[in-house]
């Protein structure tokens, strides 16, 4: 099959010897890992329609990768399969200024768009943490948020269309550039659908117009049960903030110590609000928002009076994953999502869980949306860690669902979720997902044994892990 994929693609960039294909061997979850069969990076999208038709005709699997940032294990290869890399796909081919849009290779930078767009006076929403590195094809996969997602949306809301390939090699576009199209929505479907239905070739996204003013309050508190309630109270106010961000006492330490924000060391919570809009709204919100922080029991308070101290606040939050690795060997970052009004009850629960587990868990998330991204601090060299980090991020996501909510966010499913898919969906809901997925690509053959786990699999976790020996689903066979 290499020489096949040889004599129309750069023999360079078809990948095959162990040394090379071993970047591939997983993405930022790297604790899910496999070699691939091998790897190919085409720089067209008839290069890419021709290995989909080869790949479909010897029935061999394809797993679709950007740059490999993602943290479910979504693009973990196949080992008897093909790594569909589209790194070469990193162009911007158009900025509409007048009608606010960019067309985007898939292998695009989130943050270039924005860099881009930026001398028409104009930027790209969704803003994950890793967006000086993830692609527009990886966030359309995942449908990927960030700090920015409460007023402005995920992915699937700063889209309008997508160019992709089918499993068969047909080139197909969804959606339009207009505000709806006819027919089922399939671009939302698509979106998050994470290299299950399609390849992504093409993205078509919104921009939206810099905002005239943006503050950000940095509130302390001195616990996080008083965080998590004043979130809620920001917005049953009526003040949506363009982000609203939370941090505990392990994440605000670290992440001060790597960027100096500033940040208030001893508080056992921060939360960064962002107002943004007019000068008037925005002196009235910011005012109305500081107030109501220091009702809600805030122990210090801090607004940002410059871009400059703007950015460097943000700049905290964004660099706390990796800014956590400095307090802990290794660290396991969750994904889940609740209501806002059971946040304080949820983030005292996984304490419990944490004491009970004697492992500590930093929290760092986007609270305005509910989206919790608890990273698991532990060191993979002492036997039985691991495994013990991998339960507790279990409970985390069923805990999330008891909630109320649901075990990812942003990150997806992957391979890392599957056992939890079992937890929160019944089986005829996870039958549907099957035909959905059979019906774009009736051969499994486009990233098969993520997102979707078998009915065997969840009637085996859910007798073993959930129900305590209970089939949550009576009419599945035991296998």
């Amino acid at each position: 099959m290499a020489e096949q994929f040889r004599a129309f693609i750069d023999p360079d960039f078809v990948i095959t010897d162990d040394e090379t294909l071993r970047p591939y061997e997983c993405d930022g979850l790297a604790m899910y890992r496999e070699m691939p069969m091998l790897v190919v990076l085409p720089e067209t999208v008839e290069q890419v329609q021709r290995v989909m038709r080869i790949c479909h005709e010897h029935g061999v699997p394809v797993v679709a990768r950007g740059a490999g940032t993602g943290l479910c294990a979504g693009a973990m290869p196949h080992k008897e399969g093909v790594v569909l890399s589209l790194a070469k796909f990193n162009r911007i081919l158009n900025i509409d200024p007048v009608g606010r849009t960019a067309r985007l290779q898939p292998g695009v930078r989130n943050l270039a768009i924005s860099e881009e767009a930026a001398q028409y006076g104009l930027y790209y929403g969704p803003d994950p943490s890793s967006q000086i590195a993830c692609t527009i094809g990886g966030n359309v996969a995942e449908n990927s948020g960030g700090v920015h997602c409460l007023k402005y949306g995920l992915t699937v809301h700063n889209i309008l269309s997508v160019e992709m390939i089918t499993a068969e090699g047909d080139r197909v576009t969804v959606g339009s550039d207009g505000l709806d199209s006819c027919g089922m929505d399939l671009l939302a479907l698509l979106t998050g659908s994470e290299g299950l239905l399609g390849v992504v070739t093409e993205v078509k996204v919104k921009l939206l117009p810099k905002p005239e003013v943006a503050q950000v309050i940095m509130a302390g508190f001195d616990s996080i049960e008083k965080a998590g309630d004043a979130v809620g109270g920001v917005i049953s106010h009526g003040i949506i903030p363009g982000g609203l961000e939370m941090m505990d006492g392990h994440a605000i330490i670290a992440a001060d110590d790597f960027c100096g924000a500033g940040y208030p060391r001893d508080a056992k919570a921060l939360l960064l609000c962002e107002v943004d809009g007019t000068k008037e709204e925005v002196h009235e919100h910011i005012a109305e928002a500081e107030a109501l922080f220091r009702k809600l029991g805030a122990t210090s308070i801090r607004t940002s009076q410059s871009e400059e101290e703007r950015a460097l606040l943000w700049k905290g939050r964004k660099s706390a994953f990796p800014a956590v690795g400095r307090i802990s060997p290794d660290y396991y970052c969750m994904d889940g999502t609740i209501p806002r009004r059971h946040l304080a009850r949820v983030l005292l629960e996984m304490e419990k869980m944490s004491e009970e587990f004697g492992l500590r868990v930093a929290n760092v998330f986007h609270a305005g949306d509910g989206n919790l991204h608890p990273l698991i601090l532990f060191d993979a060299n002492q036997p039985g860690e691991l495994e013990a980090t991998e339960a507790l991020g279990g409970k985390i996501l069923e805990l999330c669902v008891e909630a109320g909510g649901s075990i990812t966010g942003e990150h997806g499913v992957g391979r890392e979720k599957l056992n939890q898919m079992c937890t929160q969906f019944a089986a005829d809901e996870i039958t549907l997902f099957h035909a959905v997925k059979s019906a774009f690509d009736e051969r499994r053959l486009l990233n098969p044994g993520k997102n979707i786990p078998t009915l065997a699999r969840c009637a085996e976790f859910g007798a073993m892990h959930v129900h305590h020996g209970e089939l949550p689903h009576p009419e599945l066979p035991r296998f």
